[in-house]
């Protein structure tokens, strides 16, 4: 009779989870195994695969100058943007966790920018970076600046997108941040002051390794969705001017969507998947040890 009931609990427990396992194998797993088989084939120009070539295609990839210029925006890309968001929505957090009046108003502008879309994000500072009618070269007059080519100009055209993505990761930094400050017992705040602590110096050597937890999985998820971004490199700048925001993302939208060239597309997505979880596992060995659980 146990052993009924238990078969019993087993099938409704796949029962439960049959949703959820279908889901994975239909948009997860086949998609991978399709690029993985797509990664050694070469295709014709209705995208149909037109021969098996085994690695070719990652040979012509290592080989290929283009495919370490994208890495090299893609990590510079990384550079501008992670480290800091983290440290401007670390700030912001850190500002507005007290009790001051009005102190809403600043956490709900500060978290706005989660509720907006990629695309709308991108347009406000297509905007905003417009040469003639921007507000940015605007204000860049009224100090007698000259106007800067925002989008136009390759030294300038990834710090543009750079800027654009800090801002955009705000929202989702500020709002974990802040969450992880408040569960910050009050009386660490409190037992520092009494020993004489100044509000730095206890944010630096109190606060800063309770919130490690927090800061180390914002850094993970920021890296993360540095290297996939694309919607607004796809608006801003279509991967110019000369490529100088060509990254790795986009380069396979190009190769796979545009070109039709699935074969080599497959191949960059698999040796990004590959560059992910390298950084990734990476970063838990060598920041987990700094981590502080409490």
């Amino acid at each position: 009779m146990v052993k009924k009931r238990e078969r019993g609990e087993q099938a409704l427990a796949y029962a439960f989870l049959a949703p959820s396992v279908i889901l994975f194998i239909m948009f997860l797993f086949y998609p991978m195994l399709k690029s993985v088989y797509l990664s050694m084939t070469i295709t014709d120009p209705r995208g149909q695969v037109a021969e098996f070539v085994w690695f070719e295609n990652f040979a012509k990839l290592f080989g290929s100058e283009a495919f370490y210029s994208g890495l090299g925006v893609t990590l510079l890309f990384i550079l501008y943007t992670v480290p800091t968001s983290l440290v401007w929505s670390l700030f912001l957090a850190a500002i507005t966790h007290n009790k001051l009046r009005g102190m809403k108003v600043f956490q709900f502008v500060f978290s706005l920018p989660i509720v907006i879309s990629v695309g709308t994000g991108s347009i406000i500072w297509f905007l905003l970076f417009h040469p003639t009618a921007g507000m940015l070269n605007y204000f860049l007059s009224l100090v007698n600046i000259s106007p800067i080519p925002w989008l136009t100009d390759p030294s300038w055209a990834l710090i543009s997108i750079s800027l654009m993505t800090i801002w955009m990761n705000m929202g989702f930094l500020y709002i974990v941040l802040s969450s992880g400050l408040q569960g910050v017992p009050e009386e660490i705040y409190e037992s520092a002051k009494m020993d004489g602590s100044g509000p730095i110096r206890t944010f630096i050597q109190i606060v800063l390794p309770l919130l490690s937890p927090t800061i180390f999985f914002a850094l993970i998820v920021s890296v993360i969705g540095a290297f996939q971004a694309f919607g607004q490199i796809h608006i801003l700048t279509k991967g110019g001017p000369i490529n100088s925001t060509n990254v790795i993302v986009y380069s396979i939208y190009q190769d796979a969507f545009v070109n039709f060239r699935f074969g080599i597309g497959s191949a960059q997505a698999l040796i990004l998947f590959v560059i992910i979880l390298a950084l990734t596992l990476l970063q838990f060995k060598v920041l987990e040890k700094k981590v502080h659980y409490q």
